[in-house]
């Protein structure tokens, strides 16, 4: 998989295509008949047999997953560099260096000297800074890492297994597991999940005696399996055996991020949708905005829109066939949300009571770093503290760099406006962006001083990392 190829598909694919319209949009994804209108529905009636779907799809399999990893290791330096003296809150090592590939006979300080213009004409935009497609963008869908499978069939007996596909990132550039949970309302405990997955069997044993009744039935409920679209009873399910389905912290794990990932809901057609990296619940009670690009308004407002509409593609109608869970709004839902709203960032010992560094803590460059973070890096103009987030959503557009491409049925074209996610405790939730497609800091610093046009020196760089890693 070369550069060449790359740009002869995105020659080939600018704009809206035939073939970009002849796809049903929500999975199950099947080709249209030629000359069919372009539809947003899935086909409620099943065409197909349980076995027959499964033999296919297993058969498919290799090729889908080979195609990934070829693009994630064109794409990226996914090796085990591990920085020295920093970890993240619970003691995993957090990824060093810039994982992006850069395109031939350029760096990136020649890079960040050329007009958003030139870059789209010259062809540079690192390919890693283009949209991640999801491990099988065309079909889409929940997708766990493999340690996650493995912990939550240890404990509750339940396989989180696709038969159509595996997780493609490796668990050294993943969030800590289990990561620790922390509570507004005991700091002094720390770590409340004592080092295990918080999951139906243990949350009681775990939490009682430290929650109320309604956060206790709330936190009950997170870990509640709930049908959804490829985990359920129904033949086009995407799991071996008739399935109870999945939890909140399935992919929330703990209140905070293993980074499963799944599509958006809101966007059609298809290789429009972008992919998603699940964000951390830390801090949801400081957040005014949910969802990366919905704007939905209460962390209510989310956990109900998740339960009868995210986790079935948006479309309400194949949630019914597969088991829809209307929650009560009323009540489990708010026992649900106050819950959440517990959840606290972790410690950041180097930081004072107004979200910024303190000179006796900190070291040289991290304080620098903080200097460019407030001024020629334009950070704080999005990320102010005390939570580094100022609660809006923005559209940094990005397509100002490449022209519009097909890549493993994604279509690169504009990521559209995003909310400002809070960068407290950013070193607990790699990768970055919201749809994984930065593995390290470093390669987020990367991405903004292009798309920014800060024109940040390799010092100043430096010390932003450094500074972010204390947040």
């Amino acid at each position: 998989m070369n550069h060449n190829h790359h740009r002869s598909i995105g020659r080939r694919f600018c704009g809206l295509t035939a073939a970009i319209l002849g796809i049903v949009t929500a999975g199950p994804v099947v080709a249209q008949a030629q000359g069919e209108t372009p539809n947003s529905y899935a086909p409620v009636a099943d065409k197909e047999s349980f076995d027959d779907t499964m033999s296919r799809m297993v058969t498919e399999k290799p090729a889908v997953m080979k195609r990934q990893m070829q693009l994630l290791e064109h794409r990226y330096d996914m090796s085990d560099r591990p920085a020295k003296g920093v970890t993240m809150s619970g003691g995993k090592a957090i990824q060093e260096g810039v994982r992006v590939k850069l395109p031939p006979n350029v760096t990136w300080q020649q890079l960040a000297d050329m007009t958003p213009e030139q870059v789209k004409q010259k062809e540079l935009w690192p390919e890693g800074f283009l949209p991640l497609p999801h491990p099988n963008h065309t079909e889409g869908g929940m997708v766990f890492p493999q340690h996650h499978i493995d912990e939550i069939k240890r404990q509750t007996g339940i396989d989180l297994t696709r038969y159509d596909l595996d997780y493609d990132l490796p668990e050294h550039v993943l969030p800590e597991y289990p990561p620790p949970m922390y509570l507004t309302t005991r700091l002094d405990l720390g770590d409340v999940s004592q080092g295990k997955v918080v999951t139906m069997d243990n949350y009681y044993t775990l939490f009682n005696g430290i929650l109320n009744p309604k956060q206790i039935e709330g936190l009950r409920l997170l870990v509640t399996p709930f049908p959804q679209q490829q985990f359920n009873q129904t033949d086009d399910r995407r799991s071996e055996r008739p399935h109870r389905g999945v939890t909140c912290f399935d992919c929330h794990v703990n209140g905070h991020s293993n980074s499963a990932t799944h599509l958006v809901g809101d966007i059609r057609p298809q290789a429009f949708r972008h992919g998603l990296d699940t964000p951390s619940l830390r801090g949801v009670n400081i957040q005014r905005l949910f969802g990366s690009q919905r704007a939905l308004k209460t962390i209510e407002d989310f956990t109900e829109f998740e339960q009868r509409a995210a986790y079935f593609d948006g479309d309400p109608v194949i949630g019914m066939k597969k088991g829809l869970n209307v929650l009560d709004r009323g009540s489990q839902v708010h026992f649900m949300a106050e819950f959440q709203e517990l959840l606290d960032f972790p410690p950041a010992p180097k930081l004072d009571v107004f979200g910024k560094l303190d000179p006796s803590k900190a070291t040289e460059s991290e304080l620098r770093g903080q200097g460019v973070f407030e001024g020629n890096g334009r950070c704080s103009a999005c990320h102010p503290a005390p939570y580094y987030t100022d609660n809006l959503m923005h559209n940094l557009r990005t397509e100002r760099f490449f022209e519009p491409r097909m890549v493993n049925g994604r279509m690169a074209a504009v990521d559209g406006p995003i909310k400002t996610f809070p960068l407290r405790g950013i070193k607990d939730s790699p990768p970055y962006l919201h749809d994984r497609r930065l593995m390290t800091l470093e390669d987020t610093v990367e991405f903004h001083n292009l798309v920014l046009q800060t024109r940040l020196t390799d010092q100043e760089k430096k010390d932003l990392v450094a500074f972010l890693r204390c947040l």
